[in-house]
Formats: C-alpha cells, sequence, structure tokens
C-alpha cells in the first residue's frame, strides 16, 4: 500500500511540484494551503508522514505540530525559508523530525521522506528488520557514554537524550559505528544523503557543527567528534 504525504504550504506551485514528484516516486500526496484546514482533515483521515511550511496564514507550521502531537506520533518534516536555529531547536523539541531549507531539492525531500519511513516502520515492528527483544537490543550502538537507538532515532549522551534530524543522526551513526576510524566528507556524503542527491561536501561541516552545538547542550564539555582537518571526522574511542 502507497504511503500518503501531507502538504502543507501557502505557496501553490510548491504544492503542484512536489506533489507531483511525490506521485511519480509512487506516493498519494494531499495538498493543504493552511494549517487549520490541515489538522481537520488529519482528524479524519490521518497521513503517514507530514510536510509543513513554516509559516503560513491562520494557523502556522508551528502551531499545527503542536496540534498534531497531541494525538499522533507520525513523521514531520519542516519546510523553512529562514535558517534561524531558535526555530528548528523549538520545532524539534516540539517534535519535529527533519529540517530541509528552502530553496530544496526534490530529491533530497524524497530522500529524507523514505528514510523518516523506513524509521517509523522500524519503531513500529513492521519494518523488514524488526525481528523480536533480543535482535532490537542487539542493534543499539553504545560507545561509552553515546547510547544510539537506530529503529527509534533515539540518542543518549552520558544519560541524557540529544535530539536530532535524520541526517544528523546518520551522520553521527556512521561516525559511531567505527570509533577512532577516520570518515572523509565524501563517505558521509554517501551515508546522508542517499540517492545520487547533489549536496556539496561544505555542507557536512555544517550539520557537525549542529551536532557538536547540540550535545554540548547536554554536556558542555563534549568533544567525542574530532575533526582532520583536510582528512574528515572522527568519533573519538572512549
Amino acid at each position: 500500500m502507497s504511503h500518503v504525504i501531507a502538504l502543507v504550504d501557502d505557496d501553490r506551485n510548491i504544492l503542484t511540484s512536489v506533489s507531483i514528484a511525490l506521485q511519480a516516486e509512487g506516493f498519494l500526496t494531499r495538498v493543504y494551503t493552511d494549517g487549520l484546514t490541515a489538522l481537520k482533515a488529519f482528524g479524519d483521515n490521518p497521513p503517514d508522514l507530514g510536510v509543513f511550511d513554516i509559516k503560513m496564514p491562520q494557523m502556522d507550521g508551528m502551531e499545527l505540530l503542536r496540534r498534531v502531537r497531541e494525538t499522533s506520533a507520525m513523521p514531520v518534516i519542516f519546510l523553512t525559508s529562514k535558517d534561524d536555529e531558535l526555530d528548528e531547536a523549538l520545532g524539534l523539541a516540539m517534535g519535529a523530525d527533519d529540517y530541509i531549507s528552502k530553496p530544496f531539492s526534490q530529491r533530497l525531500l524524497i530522500a529524507r521522506i523514505r528514510a523518516l519511513l523506513r524509521r517509523q516502520e522500524l519503531a513500529s515492528g513492521n519494518g523488514p528488520s524488526a525481528a523480536g527483544d533480543d535482535n532490537e537490543q542487539s542493534r543499539l550502538i553504545e560507545r561509552g557514554r553515546l547510547v544510539m537507538d537506530p529503529a527509534r532515532h533515539k540518542v543518549i549522551w552520558d544519560g541524557k537524550d540529544v535530539t536530532l534530524t535524520v541526517t544528523e543522526f546518520l551522520i553521527l551513526e556512521a561516525l559511531a559505528q567505527r570509533p577512532g576510524v577516520v570518515k572523509s566528507r565524501n563517505q558521509l556524503l554517501d551515508v546522508a544523503y542517499q540517492d545520487d542527491v547533489y549536496v556539496d561536501d561544505r555542507t557536512i561541516d555544517s550539520h557537525i557543527k549542529r551536532i557538536r552545538r547540540k550535545f554540548r547542550g547536554a554536556d558542555p564539555e563534549f568533544d567525542a567528534i574530532e575533526t582532520l582537518y583536510g582528512v574528515g571526522y572522527k568519533f573519538g574511542e572512549e
């Protein structure tokens, strides 16, 4: 059965172009030009994933997310034209799963949608890798004070939760799987941006900066991700 994606944006051009791209990939789409209309529709027929613009009339994306989270854990991606770290932090704290800044690559958005749906299926026990509590436990990544649960998209550092976007999670997971081994920017791009999506390799630097900042919110002394200038990054062995 095809996944249903709800697109909520007051820009009709974005709604049309993204809807066409998603339908070409086999998704079903529902489009809404404001948050209030979308919220009413979700109550009768909830989608599998939502893509919300932040700035919209009647009800903005932040309020829509807050209301959705009262009854649903469906994955949500924010589209935003603002590079506003406060908005990102607030949205993630409220339960958003990822951010994509406008203008954006439709292929990148589709890749992020697929990644979130895979994680949702694993967390619900419907994914192809879900196979019981013993196997579930074995999939945890534990590196010193770091614990990562890929099936539930959960990160803990020194007993404290750290909220990461899908992209950030994939990058950290790649580094933590082999502590002490250096990963180049290109290797991390291959992990985080699948389906041949073109992204400048300096994008990884921005993601690493954000990951470090989030961990330092839990631990001001966090220094487990090391930079090897001109080479790449590694997760320090504890």
